[in-house]
């Protein structure tokens, strides 16, 4: 039998809970993973899918995609019972087999992956943060993630105002929520690393015909006026997008005092 294992679990919230789960697979190509798995269970579960996430210094960010997909199939055939521990388990048993078949079908995997996308299309995720502290860290990450999950789009700062908006598959949108509910990507007052607890989920939508993709890019970008942030929205074809959320929150920051956004 396996040995036991090392799980911790974040307090219920009312969007379900947060197992964060380290494994250690041996005898793959002569040296052990650990794999670090977080799963996400939302309030109705197990009746819906659980939202996973896979990460392993050992592996590359595609053989995690790998690993994540194929849970997420084994999932499906454990619909409305109890999963995680069949889960665990499986890919025990299963990760030698997981990565030598993502070695040997990449081709398959990647038209496999087209045609997933043409079918539940690109979907777009509009974020506002309240403030950043630790500033420079803050964007390296974010765009860490955004390349790592193969997101498009723009983290945008303007005055008190800072937004991030991501295009992308839906698949991919959902994991980067819950990267960035979840990880210490912050600072507090003290200095010490937090997770971010003032994130906004201002809109999550398929993209539409009339919406424009940003060219295989994530950029970082500041804006001097609220004119440039608007011209940034109308050349994304979002200008309802802008106009529905944008003006509120500069309302709203007007009526609050300054935050420090600079660096720790």
């Amino acid at each position: 039998a396996p040995p036991p294992l090392p799980i911790w679990v974040r307090c219920p919230e009312t969007h379900g809970i947060t197992f964060r789960i380290q494994i250690s697979v041996k005898e793959l190509l002569d040296t052990d993973v650990l794999l670090k798995l977080l799963f996400h269970l939302p309030v109705n579960y197990p009746s819906t899918l659980p939202d996973i996430s896979v990460n392993s210094d050992q592996l590359t960010r595609a053989q995690c995609m790998d690993v994540k997909d194929k849970l997420l199939e084994q999932a499906k055939k454990h619909l409305s019972e109890p999963m995680v521990h069949d889960l665990i388990l499986w890919i025990q048993q299963h990760l030698k087999y997981v990565i030598k078949q993502s070695a040997t079908v990449c081709k398959e995997k990647t038209a496999l992956s087209k045609g997933t996308s043409t079918e539940d299309g690109i979907w777009m995720l509009f974020l506002h943060l309240d403030h950043m502290r630790a500033k420079a860290k803050y964007v390296k990450t974010v765009e860490k993630w955004a390349s790592d999950l193969r997101l498009t789009g723009r983290l945008m700062f303007m005055g008190k105002i800072i937004l991030i908006l991501l295009q992308g598959d839906r698949s991919n949108i959902k994991e980067y929520l819950i990267l960035q509910k979840t990880s210490k990507v912050d600072v507090d007052s003290s200095g010490k690393k937090c997770k971010e607890k003032t994130i906004s989920v201002l809109c999550e939508t398929k993209v539409q015909s009339q919406h424009k993709r940003y060219n295989l890019t994530f950029e970082v970008k500041e804006y001097s006026t609220l004119d440039e942030l608007q011209k940034e929205f109308e050349t994304a074809g979002l200008t309802t997008l802008f106009s529905e959320f944008v003006p509120p929150l500069l309302k709203l920051k007007e009526n609050t005092g300054p935050f420090d956004q600079s660096s720790s």
